[in-house]
C-alpha cells in the first residue's frame, strides 16, 4: 500500500478543487460535485491515481497506449528531437521525421495507398478523408459526388464533418443541422440480427454489404463519393465484420465508382493484429485514416493515407489540396511515431497480439456463466461485452435502467475494483475492453476477476 504524505494529501485537493473551478472535460460530466479522478502515473499496463493506487488500464488510455506506459525511449525520442527541431509546418516544406514516418506508413498499408497526409488525431484525419473524396471527384470531372454512407452507431469523430459521418444521433443534436451528405446503412451486430441471419454470419454479411449497395443507388450514385467504414465498429460495443463482407464491399465501391475508406483510427497499429486492420480482413481501401496508435499516445498525431490514384489529380505541379492543420505531421510526433513502431518491429508487438488473442477471448467468453452477459464480441486485443435483462430473449434494459446500471454502477464499481475500461450505451449497453498491446495472461485473468465480480453484483442488483 502507498503511504500519501500530508503535502501530497494537499496537492491532490488542491488539483481536484482547481480541475471543478477551470477544467472542462471532453465528453464528460460537471457539476453536482463531481469530481474527475487524477491520473498521475502510468507503468506498462497500469496507472495509477494521486491517491497512489493501482489500476489495470483496460482500455489503453482511449484505444491508445499499445506498447505500454513509462516507455522512456519514446521520451528520450521526442526531447532528441525537440532540441533539434521542436517545430516547423508542413505547409510547402518538409522535415526529415516527417518524410521518413511517411514512407514507413506507405510500406505497411496495402495496395498503392502510398501518399501520407498528416494531422493531429483521427476526427481530423477522417474530416481530410472526405474532404479529398470531394475535390477528388471535382477534379476528376464528377462534381456531383459528395455524399457518404456509414453504419448506425459508429463514430467517426467530432468536427462538423466528421460528425456528419457519425452515426449516433445524441452525439449530432447538440450541433444540428450537420453537415450534409452522411447517409446511414445497418451495422453488422449479428447478435440484434434477424432471426434469419443469426446462424449464418455469411448471409448476414452479405445482406449488410448489399443495403450499402442499395443507398447508393437510392441516393443516386452519381452522387455518393464515399464509404466510411471500421474494420471492427467500435460505437456500439465491437461489431466485427461478417465473412465475405469486406469482400463485398469493396466489389459494390468499385461497381459504383465510390470511395472506401477504412476508419482504422482504433483498429490500426496492432489492436487486431496487424499494423492495419484492413490486412487482418484481406481487403484494400482507397483511404485509411488513423491516429491513437501511431504514436501509443506519447504525442499527438494522425494521418490520411491515400492511393496513389487519388494523389494523381494534385501531381501536376499547381493544383492544390486546399486543406491542412498546423500541427500535422508536428516533427516532435513524427519522431516518436517513428520510435513506436521500432518498438513494434523490436518487439513483435503485432505477432504477440495474433499469439494471445485467443486466449483473451476464451477468458472473457467464461464471462457467459453470468446472466447478464448477453454477447462477448470482438476480434485482436479489442472487446465488447453486451449486458441483458434476459440472456433467453435478449431483452435490453430501458434508458433509465441502462444509466443506474452504467453509471450509477458500474462505472465506479469497476473503478474501485481496480480496473479502468469503458461502461458504454451508444446503443445497447456494453462494457468495452482493450488492454495494451504487450497484455498477456496474467492481465486477462486480473480484467476477469475484477469483472466476473462486478458483473456478479451487477446481475443481482438489476
Amino acid at each position: 500500500m502507498t503511504i500519501i504524505s500530508e503535502t501530497e494529501q494537499q496537492t491532490s485537493s488542491h488539483l481536484a478543487a482547481t480541475a471543478k473551478r477551470h477544467l472542462w472535460g471532453h465528453f464528460a460530466r460537471h457539476g453536482a460535485d463531481i469530481t474527475p479522478p487524477m491520473i498521475t502515473r502510468g507503468e506498462g499496463v497500469h496507472i495509477y491515481d494521486d491517491q497512489g493506487k493501482q489500476y489495470i488500464d483496460g482500455l489503453s488510455g482511449l484505444f491508445v497506449v499499445q506498447v505500454g506506459h513509462g516507455r522512456k525511449e519514446l521520451a528520450e525520442a521526442a526531447a532528441k528531437q525537440a532540441e533539434q527541431l521542436a517545430f516547423f509546418p508542413l505547409w510547402s516544406y518538409a522535415t526529415p521525421s516527417a518524410v521518413e514516418l511517411s514512407e514507413r506508413l506507405a510500406g505497411y498499408a496495402p495496395g498503392d495507398l502510398n501518399r501520407v497526409f498528416f494531422t493531429t488525431g483521427g476526427g481530423e484525419a477522417v474530416e481530410s478523408a472526405w474532404k479529398l473524396a470531394k475535390q477528388y471527384y471535382k477534379l476528376t470531372g464528377r462534381p456531383g459526388k459528395y455524399k457518404v454512407i456509414s453504419r448506425s452507431i459508429a463514430y467517426h469523430g467530432t468536427p462538423q464533418g466528421a460528425l456528419a459521418i457519425t452515426g449516433i444521433p445524441t452525439f449530432k443534436a447538440p450541433f444540428d443541422p450537420p453537415t450534409p451528405g452522411g447517409f446511414r446503412v445497418p451495422n453488422t451486430n449479428i447478435y440484434r440480427a434477424p432471426e434469419q441471419f443469426s446462424n449464418d454470419p455469411k448471409a448476414w454479411g452479405r445482406y449488410c454489404a448489399d443495403r450499402i449497395a442499395e443507398a447508393i443507388e437510392f441516393e443516386g450514385p452519381d452522387t455518393v463519393a464515399a464509404v466510411f467504414l471500421e474494420p471492427v465498429q467500435n460505437a456500439g460495443g465491437c461489431f466485427p465484420p461478417p465473412p465475405g463482407y469486406f469482400e463485398r464491399v469493396r466489389e459494390i465501391c468499385d461497381e459504383y465508382d465510390v470511395l472506401l475508406v477504412s476508419d482504422e483510427v482504433i483498429c490500426a497499429y496492432g489492436r487486431i493484429g496487424s499494423m492495419f486492420a484492413c490486412n487482418d480482413f484481406n481487403y484494400v481501401p482507397d483511404i485509411i485514416t488513423c491516429a491513437k496508435g501511431l504514436t501509443s499516445g506519447y504525442s499527438p498525431i494522425g494521418a490520411m493515407i491515400a492511393s496513389d490514384r487519388l494523389f494523381e489529380p494534385f501531381n501536376d505541379g499547381h493544383t492544390v489540396f486546399g486543406h491542412g492543420y498546423t500541427f500535422g505531421g508536428h516533427p516532435v510526433s513524427s519522431a516518436v511515431a517513428l520510435a513506436n513502431l521500432d518498438i513494434f518491429e523490436r518487439e513483435g508487438i503485432n505477432a504477440h497480439v495474433k499469439e494471445m488473442a485467443p486466449a483473451f477471448r476464451a477468458t472473457l467468453e467464461k464471462l457467459y456463466d453470468l446472466p447478464i452477459v448477453g454477447d462477448v464480441r470482438g476480434e485482436g486485443f479489442f472487446y465488447g461485452i453486451e449486458l441483458v435483462k434476459d440472456k433467453a430473449t435478449k431483452e435490453t434494459f430501458n434508458d433509465e435502467e441502462s444509466e443506474r446500471l452504467l453509471r450509477g454502477f458500474l462505472t465506479p464499481a469497476l473503478w474501485e475494483a481496480g480496473l479502468y475500461c469503458r461502461a458504454d450505451d451508444r446503443g445497447d449497453p456494453v462494457v468495452q475492453l482493450a488492454p495494451p498491446l504487450i497484455s498477456g495472461q496474467k492481465e486477462f485473468d486480473a480484467i476477469y476477476d475484477v469483472l466476473h465480480n462486478v458483473l456478479g453484483e451487477a446481475s443481482r442488483r438489476m
